[in-house]
């Protein structure tokens, strides 16, 4: 009964898509006819987590219902159902609902190996991004890449809209600083969804030795660069909603400097503060809470400012916020509670060395405006969204 109830479920949901307005998004995953055929008589390992899902179910138990073969779940940072903090260590176990191995791609193990893949005829990857350079899932997809050509095994993206794709910004990752929060030389903001950067990892030969994996994209119906995304489902702990989506590239880079971004909050990625007296309007107190048990500042009382009533579309990446908690703080360098981390989340040390400089936000966007140039006019060979 429950195989058959999922299958009229998912019929459903197609009829539903055929007659829905033409604005509504459609992500790759919902899109059953465009790669089901493909799948059948193969042995199936998917790359997803908690947002992989097609209306209210699971990608994976709707394959299960439909008879697809899925032998092996890979999980990215923050585990498959999405709930540990950031950089926690996850471990290797198996689905309770579904009895499916569940691989780790994190910590010391971001690769799958040629054992893991062992006996896998096809991977779906299908995860929900937000379109920042140091949001770990598109490092995911690197390795998965990698792993996938250098194994001959054929990898099908099943894309996602990308809630800050509308805008290219910020500085492109120099390969010195090259790490899991951002392996390849794109800017912070790089308007891409992930089926575009599969395809650009892949063509610029971004992949270890200049592996070429085979990559099919099933792309997201109905979707534009310029159209609004809502995200249902929080990706992970500490991106609870649009707003803080919207500031995440600005207010991440906060995460090497004395300032707290509301970890520990309820209001993620929404506030700025740190536990200098007087640096700001609005007070927090940052507190363990799941996804946030260490949170930074944890337990002082943090001065700054609410930022979860801006306007997200029109938020763009920012370096007010953090030009201003640099001044205001007056501790030089000190601000800086951990350079290597900043730099890395930058992708070059420029920007923390033009900031201790005191250098404008003009002048320092001068400065990577050539980059800039650059990328964007090699992103146009990959777009698959106009």
């Amino acid at each position: 009964m429950g195989r058959k109830s999922n299958s009229i479920s998912v019929l459903f949901c197609l009829l539903a898509f055929t007659v829905c307005s033409q604005k509504t998004l459609i992500p790759g995953a919902a899109q059953f006819p465009a790669y089901l055929p493909s799948l059948k008589g193969k042995n199936i390992a998917l790359v997803v987590n908690h947002t992989s899902v097609v209306g209210k179910t699971h990608l994976a138990d709707t394959l299960l219902s439909l008879g697809v073969s899925v032998k092996k779940i890979f999980a990215p940072e923050h585990g498959f159902r999405g709930t540990a903090d950031a950089g926690a260590h996850i471990d290797n176990e198996v689905d309770k609902k579904t009895g499916l191995a569940l691989v780790s791609l994190y910590g010391k193990h971001k690769k799958p190996t040629p054992e893991d893949l062992q006996g896998i005829d096809v991977v779906l990857f299908d995860i929900q991004d937000v379109g920042a350079r140091f949001y770990t899932y598109s490092s995911t997809l690197h390795y998965v890449l990698e792993a996938c050509a250098e194994n001959k095994v054929p990898i099908t993206v099943l894309d996602r809209p990308n809630p800050n794709g509308h805008y290219v910004d910020g500085p492109v990752l120099e390969k010195a600083q090259a790490s899991f929060v951002g392996l390849n030389p794109i800017p912070v903001v790089h308007g891409c969804t992930l089926g575009e950067l599969a395809r650009m990892m892949n063509g610029e030969g971004w992949l270890a030795n200049g592996a070429k994996a085979s990559i099919t994209v099933i792309s997201v119906a109905n979707y534009t660069h310029a159209s609004p995304v809502h995200v249902a489902i929080a990706p992970s702990p500490n991106l609870p909603n649009d707003q803080s989506i919207a500031l995440y590239p600005s207010l991440c880079l906060f995460e090497g400097t004395n300032v707290s971004i509301g970890r520990g909050t309820d209001l993620q990625f929404q506030v700025a503060g740190t536990n200098i007296a007087g640096l700001g309007d609005y007070t927090f107190t940052p507190v363990p809470k799941p996804g946030a048990m260490d949170p930074p500042l944890k337990g002082q009382t943090c001065y700054g400012y609410n930022l979860s009533k801006l306007p997200s579309r029109n938020l763009g990446f920012s370096l007010k916020y953090l030009l201003y908690f640099y001044e205001k703080s007056g501790l030089g360098e000190k601000f800086f509670t951990s350079p290597s981390f900043f730099d890395k989340l930058a992708g070059t040390n420029s920007l923390r060395l033009a900031i201790i400089a005191g250098k404008s936000e003009k002048e320092i966007r001068d400065s990577w405006e050539p980059g800039l140039v650059q990328y964007r006019k090699m992103r146009q060979n990959y777009l698959l969204y106009r």
